[in-house]
């Protein structure tokens, strides 16, 4: 009633008498809106307090709980009230204790620097030089090279207490932290070893028939490389020549590593068949033999680069397409793309590495026994002079530079300061170094299982592929 009097009195002094009605609606509308707000305030309050007590001890329940539970993608999903409010969910989410391994994965990109990845990470300079001062194995990290994976364990801000450094999924090392320093382990799996047998026919190029057999591009060229001896795969190559290949393939708990060794491998060209053998004398030192044990790598190489096209011979009395006129061409020609590697033919030391005249770019090898190489119209250098280099290292790369119609290798072979055509010279000078006397038992022991195994495999496909076709 007492709130009856008020609107009476209210109605008294702001209304008019024709408004009564509408005074009297508005008092009871709001008495009564008041009165459900008072009975029904302290039931709320009740709600959002167990709401916040059940979500408080939920911690509680999950660590005395979670052994005994099985975990399935369900079970988070059948434990929250679909009619909970999103703040509730919020809450019981975020009080699952979650595992995190404090764990951050970097592959080394090309131009990174240990000091920006360390960065990236939320480490100092001082993180870094602790680690790097800690073992001499750490001189690994002086020297990225993009694939590496290096794994930082921080599990506080700024503090690193591991490192992993992966050189490759076989081979790496891990930094522990020991009070100031770090304590480093060796890691060193093995790989599984798997022998791989392919065979093919040349129709078009060897690069080509390889590529139809799924052979790796790099064992093709490498075994272009172990008869380049006795075959020049520019020239000698014909149409039908068949080869056989046996490699290791590697792979660590089922996964594909990548190629290993070629073990052995035979070429027929025009009916001739040469075979080689892979051999580790006791020195350490591989190389590929005959199964007689005679070297198949001569002292130079038949060609500088590889599957490529002779676009000039060796002729002392060439027309000269610039100057237009008889000039002797002392060397040989090989058109290739710009930016092609060229191998160097032969052992020596690099006694030129600079631009010269119409050569353009210039790399001249000397070699012992009074042998001398050129390579020129280069684009760019990949040795400097002085540097000893090995047969079949890259030394430089095929450009346009000097006086040259288009992009090729001219390549020059002289012996005792007379050139030659290194075409056919090759054939009267020695082979390299073969299976010392002392050692050829030793040789025909560690060879005798592969070439038997290699025969087995050449005799079984060679029948099948000659075989008519049932078409």
């Amino acid at each position: 009633m007492h709130l009856f009097d008020l609107a009476k009195q209210f109605r008294g002094r702001c209304y008019a008498r024709n408004n009564l009605r509408t005074a009297v609606f508005l008092s009871v509308f709001a008495a009564v809106s008041l009165h459900l707000v008072v009975e029904k305030g302290p039931t709320h309050t009740d709600q959002e307090r167990m709401a916040s007590i059940s979500a408080k001890s939920l911690p509680e329940i999950n660590e005395s709980t979670t052994s005994s539970i099985p975990k399935s993608k369900d079970f988070t999903s059948t434990t929250l009230d679909p009619t909970e409010s999103g703040d509730r969910k919020s809450k019981i989410n975020t009080s699952v204790p979650t595992d995190s391994s404090n764990w951050q994965l970097i592959v080394v990109k090309s131009g990174d620097s240990l000091s920006s990845v360390f960065k990236r990470v939320g480490l100092s300079d001082q993180d870094m030089f602790r680690v790097l001062y800690s073992s001499k194995e750490a001189s690994v990290l002086n020297r990225l090279f993009p694939g590496y994976q290096l794994e930082f364990k921080i599990p506080t801000t700024g503090e690193l207490e591991q490192l992993r450094v992966l050189r490759s999924p076989v081979e790496g090392y891990v930094f522990t932290r020991k009070n100031q320093g770090y304590d480093v382990e060796t890691i060193l799996k093995t790989a599984e070893i798997e022998e791989t047998f392919r065979i093919g026919t040349v129709s078009d190029s060897l690069f080509m028939a390889g590529q139809k057999e799924n052979i790796p591009a790099e064992h093709i060229i490498q075994m272009a490389n172990i008869f380049s001896g006795v075959i020049d795969f520019i020239l000698d190559p014909r149409q039908g020549d068949q080869f056989s290949i046996l490699y290791e393939e590697k792979f660590l708990d089922g996964a594909y590593l990548g190629h290993g060794h070629i073990l052995a491998a035979q070429y027929v060209n025009k009916g001739e068949v040469f075979t080689a053998i892979r051999y580790v004398n006791e020195a350490g030192e591989a190389g590929y033999f005959t199964p007689e044990g005679e070297s198949l790598r001569k002292a130079f190489l038949r060609s500088p680069l590889d599957f490529f096209q002779i676009s000039s011979n060796f002729n002392l009395r060439r027309y000269h397409p610039i100057l237009s006129t008889i000039r002797a061409h002392k060397g040989t020609d090989y058109a290739a793309p710009v930016g092609t590697p060229v191998r160097a033919t032969g052992d020596g030391i690099v006694t030129w590495a600079a631009r010269n005249g119409s050569f353009g770019n210039l790399i001249v090898v000397k070699h012992e026994g009074g042998f001398e190489t050129k390579y020129a119209h280069l684009s760019r250098f990949a040795v400097k002079k002085g540097e000893e280099i090995q047969q079949g290292e890259v030394i430089a790369y095929v450009g346009t530079t000097g006086a040259a119609t288009g992009p090729h290798l001219h390549y020059e072979f002289l012996m005792h300061g007379v050139h030659q055509n290194p075409r056919t010279i090759l054939d009267k000078l020695p082979k390299a170094i073969s299976v010392a006397e002392g050692e050829r038992d030793r040789f025909r022991e560690k060879t005798a299982r592969l070439l038997l195994h290699f025969r087995s495999l050449n005799s079984g496909r060679l029948f099948t592929l000659n075989q008519p076709s049932a078409e």
